[in-house]
């Protein structure tokens, strides 16, 4: 939504906005560029009254703010509806979907499409660092758009993506999330059926050749060429390093190039080479994409540094489910070898609170040394049986002024510690920085 506010200042409209909670980096640019951001949802925003309400999906009925909305008969819209309407008609759609990746993924397409100078329009979920901006109206015909399968509003049910109408789709993998919208994973595949109906016939989508929930969905029905990712007759890699950090990327059998980037983990990889295949789609030779790929600066909140103090590097990252967890904290053991990592997480996201991956989280956090784990109050589920099950010593604590104590007090040079959560976690990166900033 911060981003679609962007957009539309861009447009040239006046736009303010509310939310119960708007933290850095979103915050950051909507106050730089001039939009007025209202704490809460009191209904004097609306004086004097807009041409147009954009609803975000967290809005229910029972908000003060949609009440008055809805009484008043003011014109209104969802986020995805607005972007499809006033942005996307007669540009080239470049849709990146999927359960994990498709913040970085869309970072990785964007920044290759400006390397070549296309100059593309973009709406991403984070702040890609090579940008500085979550979102750019950009010159047409390119548009990238991180398609989300969440719900578009509380008046329309389907997935965000199904307004956005690709030409270039990246379905980037494929499992069950979002538990509070959707009962099953089959649920979730029949929206990005949805999705790939609007594909059309001369467009490419482009999809992991072993991913089964995604072929699944393909067999129910597809009228669009596909290219596969992770296969030897198509986009593959070969002489990877361990952590992901140097790759070379091959189409069939021919060498394409060499990535040699600051990125790591596998993920990383299967992100890069989805780019690179949408990208070729818009007309961008491989050699270029991969070219730009070494100049990628990745993006917020994703493996970012945050600081390192006394020999302590503090890591920012968004993972929230155990497969992105895993794939984390494996690509940041490759990079640091032995050296001891201490990772916090917190369960924020609706899947994660509702209990669902109870029983896979303890796997995922299995290469980490030392593992803190944030419990709040209201939490739906007890999180001591993931203390039971996990292989590494952990520490179950419901206040973060306590976690910052332990982990300022066990930390030693050459330690990486990685915050894990979707939110932002009571400030906790700044708190435990400036904790080890007071150790002399």
């Amino acid at each position: 939504m911060g981003g679609i506010a962007l957009l539309a200042r861009q447009l040239g409209y006046s736009v303010s906005g509310s939310d119960a909670n708007v933290y850095p980096p979103m915050s950051t640019q909507l106050s730089d560029a001039g939009i007025r951001i209202i704490e809460g949802f009191d209904s004097s925003q609306f004086k004097p009254e807009p041409d147009l309400v954009v609803v975000g999906n967290a809005m229910s009925r029972g908000n003060s703010a949609v009440e008055y909305m809805l009484e008043r008969g003011l014109d209104y819209t969802s986020g995805p509806a607005f972007l499809a309407n006033y942005l996307l008609k007669n540009r080239w759609v470049l849709a990146v979907a999927g359960t994990h990746g498709k913040t970085t993924t869309s970072s990785m397409l964007a920044w290759i499409l400006e390397y070549a100078g296309l100059k593309p329009g973009f709406l991403i979920g984070g702040v890609p660092e090579n940008f500085g901006l979550s979102a750019r109206q950009g010159d047409e015909p390119f548009f990238v758009v991180e398609a989300d399968e969440y719900d578009s509003a509380f008046f329309d049910k389907r997935s965000k993506f199904v307004h956005y109408r690709p030409r270039t789709l990246v379905l980037n993998n494929l499992e069950f999330d979002h538990a509070d919208i959707f009962d099953d994973l089959a649920a979730i595949q029949k929206q990005f059926h949805h999705l790939v109906r609007t594909v059309p016939g001369n467009g490419l989508i482009i999809t992991p050749s072993a991913d089964e929930a995604l072929s699944e969905v393909l067999q129910q029905g597809c009228w669009t060429p596909c290219e596969y990712l992770a296969d030897q007759r198509a986009w593959h890699v070969t002489d990877k390093l361990a952590d992901g950090s140097q790759f070379t990327v091959m189409f069939a059998d021919k060498e394409m190039g060499r990535v040699d980037w600051s990125l790591i983990g596998e993920h990383n990889i299967a992100n890069a080479l989805a780019a690179i295949a949408a990208a070729r789609h818009a007309g961008v030779i491989v050699e270029h994409a991969v070219e730009a790929l070494c100049h990628f600066k990745s993006v917020k909140r994703r493996m970012e540094i945050r600081g390192v103090v006394n020999g302590i590097t503090v890591y920012d990252d968004f993972a929230h489910h155990p497969t992105a967890i895993s794939s984390t904290l494996q690509g940041l053991r490759h990079k640091v070898g032995k050296q001891r990592m201490i990772a916090i997480l917190e369960p924020r996201s609706n899947t994660m609170q509702m209990g669902i991956h109870r029983d896979t989280l303890a796997a995922s956090l299995s290469e980490a040394d030392q593992l803190f784990i944030y419990q709040p109050d209201g939490l739906g589920w007890d999180l001591n049986c993931i203390t039971r099950d996990v292989v590494v010593p952990t520490v179950l604590l419901n206040n973060i002024s306590e976690i910052v104590e332990a982990v300022v007090k066990m930390a030693q040079p050459q330690d990486h510690v990685l915050i894990m959560s979707n939110g932002g976690f009571g400030g906790i990166h700044d708190l435990l920085i400036n904790k080890l900033k007071e150790i002399k």
